[in-house]
């Protein structure tokens, strides 16, 4: 791998979303993996070269920016929104079991009923009560003892959008705080309504072009790589933006699951997946001959335009076989991870409030997100410990 050339589009992203979130630039920069002072330089540049009134596809306008900030609350999980439920009352509160609540009933009313006559209208018995009694300082001590893992296990939930469930929030919260057991989280996930989000299937973009041969396919469902910059995998997906549609292409290192490289645009034109190899190339340092390709056989994939950016790059292509998504499974499980966690509960009314959602989440998914097919580790973490040099061997599919 050699040195990342940052495209124009990635710099205006990064600008953008400073400019955007309100946060100061080196957190951003950590977020994105760059430089501080590049991305400082960045921003310097944009602000002095922006035009004042410009509209469009430019900068956002304020209106823009405090929509994009509460859209991101939604996301996250952060706050209560106005049409939240109020909170239990003091007879059967969120967490209380069925009896639980008239244990509590009956102890906030004994003095002015009797507790034989609470619990002869509640149908429960007077020893049963007692016995709750007498553990109130267990509860109390257990409740003070939760306190502390709870905040922290929302703290993460909400940092991952809401997408994260029990595993990967007990990997968090091990790497963070030391041991934990994982059915404390589940217990403590429970008791709040926390959970990790799932996704129901959506319907398929690709259109192959039957006219066109397509290329082997040289990865036959393995997909992994020794090495970063072996084997990528891309595809195409949809997001829906206003009363639009916005398409997502991308390129993922078999390796680490890293994206390397991606392309936002309002077309699914040949024009997007060439945009997002190219953003791949100059991601890894402009230098990939011998990585090798491999997509579904959509008529994008299959274009001249596509096997001549291939071609130019030195990149061999791979096609799994028509309407079977086992084939491109890396490529389509991450698309299922990018709308189960930034696209579900969210609405994005502009362009720009899209772009800069996606480019956020395509950042934290990087260098924070944990990958169970990792090891928990997030793919740059994955390829920082398991870097190596790549021999010739490494180069043969």
């Amino acid at each position: 791998m050699g040195t990342a050339r940052y495209s124009g589009e990635f710099k205006r992203d990064a600008v953008a979303l400073v400019e955007s979130s309100g946060r100061r630039v080196s957190a951003v920069a950590r977020e994105l993996g760059v430089n501080p002072e590049s991305l400082r330089q960045w921003v310097a540049r944009s602000r002095a070269q922006a035009p004042s009134g410009a509209g469009g596809e430019g900068p956002l306008t304020p209106a823009e920016r405090e929509e994009l900030r509460r859209l991101r609350g939604q996301v996250r999980g952060v706050g209560a929104g106005e049409g939240d439920p109020a909170e239990g009352g003091s007879v059967f509160c969120q967490g209380d079991g069925p009896m639980t609540g008239r244990w509590r009933f009956i102890s906030d009313h004994r003095d002015l009923y009797g507790v034989q006559r609470l619990c002869r209208v509640l149908s429960v018995s007077a020893s049963g009560f007692y016995r709750w009694i007498r553990a109130t300082p267990v509860r109390v001590a257990r409740k003070a003892a939760d306190e502390v893992p709870a905040g922290r296990i929302e703290e993460i939930h909400g940092e991952s959008n809401g997408a994260y469930g029990v595993p990967r929030i007990t990997r968090e919260l091990r790497e963070r705080h030391g041991a934990v057991n994982h059915k404390r989280v589940a217990r403590l996930m429970r008791e709040r309504g926390l959970a990790g989000r799932r996704l129901r299937r959506t319907v398929r973009t690709t259109i192959a072009d039957r006219t066109v041969p397509p290329a082997p396919d040289l990865v036959g469902r393995v997909f992994a790589a020794p090495a970063p910059d072996v084997r990528w995998c891309g595809d195409i997906t949809y997001l829906p933006v206003g009363g639009s549609w916005m398409y997502l292409a991308t390129v993922i290192d078999m390796h680490s699951r890293r994206v390397v490289g991606w392309s936002l645009a309002e077309h699914m034109r040949a024009g997007l997946v060439v945009d997002a190899v190219r953003s791949a190339v100059a991601a890894r340092g402009g230098d990939v001959r011998g990585v090798l390709f491999h997509s579904d056989r959509g008529a994008q994939y299959t274009s001249a335009a596509f096997a001549e950016v291939c071609r130019a790059y030195g990149i061999r292509r791979s096609m799994g076989r028509v309407g079977s998504s086992y084939d491109n499974a890396m490529a389509e499980s991450f698309f299922a991870t990018l709308k189960r966690e930034l696209l579900y509960g969210s609405r994005w009314l502009t362009r720009p409030q899209a772009r800069m959602a996606v480019f956020a989440w395509m950042a934290w998914y990087n260098h924070r997100r944990r990958h169970s097919a990792l090891g928990y580790r997030s793919p740059v973490d994955y390829e920082r410990q398991h870097a190596r040099p790549v021999t010739n061997l490494d180069l043969v599919a």
